[in-house]
Formats: C-alpha cells, structure tokens, sequence
C-alpha cells in the first residue's frame, strides 16, 4: 500500500473514493505537493529577504539595486499561484475547473508583474532624479509615478476581466464611447494632468523659483501638484494656479536669472555746462564701482531731450538674491546723487513731453 493511501486508511477515509472526478489519493497527492511547493518557494524568499536586509543599496550596481526592489515588492501572489499549478498537474479536472484554476494562476501572476512593473518605474524616475540637481525632481517622480501606475493597472484590469470571460474588445468598445463623454465631462482635470506632465518633462520652473504671472500675479513656487500649482505671493497669501493655465501664459521666472540688469536714465537740467556733462558717465561709473558686486558697462548722453539733457546708464548685479540688488540700486543711486550735488549738476524740474 502507497504512503498516501496508507494514511487516507489511517484518517477513515477510502483512497479510490472519488471527488470532482478524481480518487482522494490524487487529491492528496496534489495538496502535499502544492504545500510542499509553497514552503520552498515561502522559505526561499524569506531567505533572501533576510540576506538582502543589511545590505546598502546605494553601493551596489544599478541592476542589483533593481533586482533588491523587485524582491522587496514580491507578495504571496506568486508563491500560491506556483503552488496551485504544481499540485493542479496530479489532477484531472472538469474543462469549468480548469479554467477556473486557469484563471485565478493567471491573475495572480499578472496582479505580481503589475506590482513589479511599478516598482521597476518607480526605480528608474528615483535613479535619474537622483542625478539631477533639480529640487523639483520628487514633485516630477510623484507625477510621473501617478500616470505610470495608471497605465500599469488598466492593463492589469483589462488581463484579469479577459481572463475572468469578460468580452473585452466590447468593453474597449463600449468604454471608448464612454469614455469619450466621460473625457468632455473630465476635460479640465485631464488638461491639468497632462499639463502636470509636460511641466515635469519640460521643467518651465522648479520648487522655489519666484515668478511673475499675466494677470500680475507674483509669488515663490510652493509646491506643483498633479492638478495645480501653488505659489506664495510676497504679501504672504497663497495663489493656486491649475497647470493647464501655466502651460498657456506667459512667466517670468526670476529664480533662473543669473545676473539682474538696470537701465536707467538721468534727466539733467538745460544751463549744464557742456564740461559738467562730459564728467557725469564718469561719475556714475564710480558710484556703480563702489558697489563690488556692481558691474559697470556704460554711461553716455543720448539725448537733448524736451525736459532736459539724457543721460542712459546700465549697470548689472550678478546673483539672484533680490534684496541684495535693491540694497546695490539704493548705494548706487545716493552716490550718483551725492556726486551730482558736489559737482553743482542740477537735475530737471521739467516733466518730458
């Protein structure tokens, strides 16, 4: 007598007894072999699991790094689903069962490859922005993750409804039409999303950047969501601007300026000798000199206009520190005024015409 059946006799039970067509001894045989497959495959993974725990991914090769995720996002899902098919294989089931059995193996897998498939984006979009000094780099993961896992599990979904005996091609159909006055109920959500998309590739502007919106709107970017994004205006309230409307307006965006550059012009009085006005490039290039974070680059008369002789200077200050520059602007306009005032140069009281 077999071991298998030595036992169903042991437990009261007839081996050649019959259950979904099959005699009790094939069932028994194929749930010790499921269990048994599962205890393997559950011990090897908590195995590798324990190996893996002490180990610092930031020092291993990039492909072992996504190896460590994919084993760190790997469930139950595919232990059962082995299990299943390796004590399914003793068994001969009614064509119903079959591909019940079919189908929940299969769905299993394809819910671990959707997990897995998210967990290799998600990892992909941390390694590019972990090279990237864009401090927008976790706002551009978040979004992009978003419309990855999206796409993941619509597939996932459409897998597990075919395999389920749901016609999908009629659903594709039906949802198609659906979808389209779902689309132009949703339109502006999905302007949005599809904006937040094309900010996060095109990086317009990052988290911190100061801007200047049409309309006058002015503010510090705060934080760029999936739908919106919020700024903080210098008077201390918060402005929320969808993405949609970003991506139509004009900005300036004066967190990427590298220098700041004044033009500028001084209305002198008629009745200045022609000598004083030859000194007063040459004044306002010392007063621009004081200043070290000043640059001078020119100063001439360009003008006799109706209300006086023009004078157009430009000078820049490097930096993007906005209170640095005004503090440059006010040192450099009280000595271009003092030195004005030694020289006895007048400035015009007449407004241009």
């Amino acid at each position: 007598m077999a071991p298998m059946d030595a036992l169903l006799h042991l437990v009261g039970l007839q081996p050649n007894r019959l259950l979904i067509g099959n005699p009790l001894s094939d069932w028994a045989y194929a749930l010790g072999l499921g269990l048994a497959t599962f205890c393997v495959l559950l011990f090897m993974r908590r195995q590798l699991a324990m190996r893996t725990r002490g180990l610092d991914a930031r020092e291993l090769r990039p492909g072992l790094r996504l190896l460590l995720a994919l084993v760190r996002r790997t469930k139950l899902f595919p232990l059962l689903a082995a299990s299943l098919g390796a004590g399914s294989k003793y068994l001969e089931l009614p064509p119903r069962a079959e591909r019940a059995t079919t189908a929940v193996i299969v769905i299993m897998i394809v819910v671990q490859l959707g997990l897995w498939a998210s967990a290799a984006v998600r990892f992909y979009l941390e390694e590019q922005s972990s090279h990237s000094n864009d401090r927008r780099s976790q706002t551009m993961v978040t979004i992009l993750q978003f419309v990855a896992n999206l796409s993941i599990w619509s597939v996932v979904l459409l897998l597990a409804l075919d395999n389920l005996g749901f016609q999908v091609k009629a659903l594709l159909t039906g949802l198609g039409i659906g979808g389209i006055a779902v689309a132009l109920a949703v339109q502006n959500v999905l302007g949005d999303l599809l904006a937040s998309v094309s900010i996060a590739l095109d990086k317009p502007f990052e988290v911190g950047d100061t801007l200047v919106l049409e309309g006058g709107y002015t503010g510090a970017v705060e934080a760029i969501g999936i739908k919106s994004t919020r700024l903080r205006s210098i008077s201390g309230e918060q402005i929320v601007v969808s993405n949609a409307e970003l991506t139509r307006a004009r900005i300036r965006n004066y967190g990427r300026i590298s220098e700041r550059r004044l033009v500028f012009h001084l209305q002198l009085a008629y009745g200045t000798p022609a000598a004083l006005l030859a000194e007063v490039p040459e004044l306002v290039r010392a007063a621009v000199a004081a200043r070290p974070e000043a640059r001078f680059e020119r100063a001439h008369l360009v003008a006799l206009g109706p209300a006086g002789f023009d004078v157009e200077a430009v000078y820049s200050v490097p930096g993007t520190d906005y209170a640095v520059y005004l503090a440059a602007v006010q040192a450099i306009n009280v000595g271009i005024v003092t030195a004005l005032e030694q020289r006895g140069i007048a400035f015009s009281t007449l407004p241009p015409r």
